[in-house]
C-alpha cells in the first residue's frame, strides 16, 4: 500500500495522554495524526477523578472548564471492609468529569487545530528505520519522524514488542481487573470516597449532571472464585463493606451492564520502546486509589512535547530526547508510583487496611502528607 503523507508527529491511541500531545503538537505548527481504536464519544473504564494541579493546563489546551459547572472535591473517606473509617481534607483536591465528556471535547479540539484525527484506526504495528517510523494499520500505512504511544494499559503493541510487563507471571501488581459504573445515588458531591473490601476497593465520586463514577479494582482471583459473575462478587464480596452495600442497594444504575477491563498490571513499564515515547498509562500505572492516572497522563503529554519540539527544531538528537524524556518523567512521576505501590499493598486486605486506618485515625495531618505522595504540584 503506498505511503499516506508524512507527519512530523503520530499518536497511537486518543485517551487524555494522545489527545493532550496532539493539540500541542498541531498547535507548534506539526503536522499531526491521532489515530484511535474507537470512535468519540465512548465511555472508559476509569475513576473520572482529576487532581486540580491539571485544571490550569486543561484550560490552556481549550476546555472551559471554569464554565462547565464540575463538582470541586476536596474530601476524602476511605472505610475498611469492616466499616471503619477516616475522613481527610484533600490537600490539592480534585474534581470529576466523565471521560466521555472530557475526552469528546478534547478530541473537537484536536480536530480545530488542524490534528488528522483518524478514528476506528488500530495501530497493528510500529517500525523504526532510517531516522524515521513506520506505521501499519488495519485502514493503511503512514509515515512519521516522531511516534508517541498513549494506547493505555495494555495493547496489543505492548504484546508484539514482547514489553518486559506483559512477561511477568501473574502476580499481586499485575493480575487486576476494573468494574465502572454511572449511577445517581445521594453523595456528597465534594467528597471522594474509597470502600476496601476482600482483596479490591471501590471509589466513588460526582461528575458532571449529578451522575456519579462508582468505579472498583479487584484480582482476577476474586472473580474466579464467584464463577466469573460479576453480580455474584458484588454481593458475596462488595456488600460485605456496609458503605458498599448502602450504595449498591440504593444506587440507581444508568449503565445497562458494567464496563470492564482485565488484566491490568502495576509492574514498572519502561518510558521508552523502539524509540517510541510512551505517555500516560503506557508509561506506567499508578494505583487507582490515588486518583491520580489522569493528571499524570496530562502531564507526560507535557513533558514529551517539551522533549519532541527540541527534536524537531534540531536543538537536541533522538537519543538526547528519548534519555531526557525518561528522566523528566522518573523525576515528576517516579516517587508516586512507589508511594502508589505501597499504599496499593494496604489496600484490599482486610487485617492491613484494618492497622493502617487505626495508625492513621488519630494523626489527621499524616493522612493528608500520605496523600500528598501520591499528588504533584501544578503543570
Amino acid at each position: 500500500m503506498s505511503l499516506q503523507p508524512k507527519y512530523d508527529i503520530a499518536v497511537v491511541g486518543g485517551g487524555l495522554a494522545g489527545l493532550a500531545l496532539a493539540i500541542q503538537s498541531a498547535r507548534a505548527g506539526y503536522k499531526t495524526v491521532l489515530l484511535e481504536s474507537q470512535k468519540y464519544p465512548f465511555h472508559k473504564v476509569c475513576g473520572e477523578y482529576i487532581s486540580l494541579e491539571s485544571w490550569n493546563f486543561l484550560q490552556d489546551l481549550g476546555l472551559p472548564l471554569s464554565d462547565m459547572q464540575l463538582p470541586i472535591i476536596n474530601r476524602l473517606l476511605i472505610s475498611t471492609p469492616n466499616g471503619n473509617y477516616i475522613e481527610s481534607t484533600l490537600p490539592l483536591g480534585g474534581f470529576g468529569i466523565s471521560r466521555f465528556t472530557i475526552d469528546k471535547l478534547l478530541a473537537d479540539i484536536a480536530r480545530q487545530e488542524g490534528v488528522t484525527l483518524l478514528e476506528e484506526t488500530k495501530v497493528v504495528n510500529v517500525i523504526y528505520r532510517n531516522n524515521t517510523f513506520l506505521v501499519f494499520t488495519n485502514k493503511g500505512d503512514t509515515e512519521a519522524t516522531v511516534v508517541a504511544g498513549a494506547y493505555g494499559k495494555r495493547g496489543n503493541l505492548d504484546v508484539k514488542w514482547k514489553r518486559q510487563f506483559t512477561k511477568v507471571k501473574p502476580n499481586k501488581l499485575n493480575h487486576y481487573i476494573a468494574v465502572k459504573y454511572h449511577i445517581r445515588t445521594h453523595h456528597p458531591a465534594d467528597l471522594i470516597a474509597l470502600h476496601n473490601f476482600e482483596n479490591g476497593y471501590c471509589g466513588i465520586s460526582q461528575i458532571e449532571e449529578n451522575k456519579y463514577c462508582l468505579c472498583y479494582l479487584t484480582t482476577a482471583a476474586n472473580l474466579r472464585k464467584c464463577r466469573n459473575d460479576i453480580s455474584i462478587m458484588e454481593k458475596d464480596i462488595l456488600r460485605k463493606n456496609p458503605f458498599l452495600e448502602k450504595i449498591f442497594s440504593n444506587a440507581e444504575m444508568l449503565y445497562e451492564e458494567p464496563l470492564t477491563i482485565s488484566r491490568i498490571s502495576f509492574n514498572k513499564k519502561t518510558q521508552i520502546e523502539n524509540h517510541v515515547l510512551m505517555i500516560g498509562d503506557t508509561a506506567g500505572l499508578i494505583a487507582p486509589l490515588c486518583g491520580n492516572g489522569m493528571s499524570m497522563a496530562l502531564h507526560s503529554s507535557k513533558l514529551a512535547f517539551e522533549e519532541i519540539n527540541s527534536f524537531l527544531q534540531e536543538r537536541i538528537n533522538r537519543y538526547e530526547m528519548e534519555i531526557q524524556y525518561t528522566q523528566q518523567w522518573e523525576k515528576y512521576f517516579g516517587r508516586r508510583l512507589q508511594a502508589g505501590r505501597l499504599l496499593q499493598s494496604f489496600f484490599g486486605s482486610s487485617i492491613l487496611s484494618n492497622v493502617l486506618i487505626k495508625m492513621v485515625k488519630p494523626f489527621p495531618k499524616f493522612v493528608a502528607f500520605l496523600i500528598q505522595q501520591t499528588h504533584g504540584k501544578p503543570f
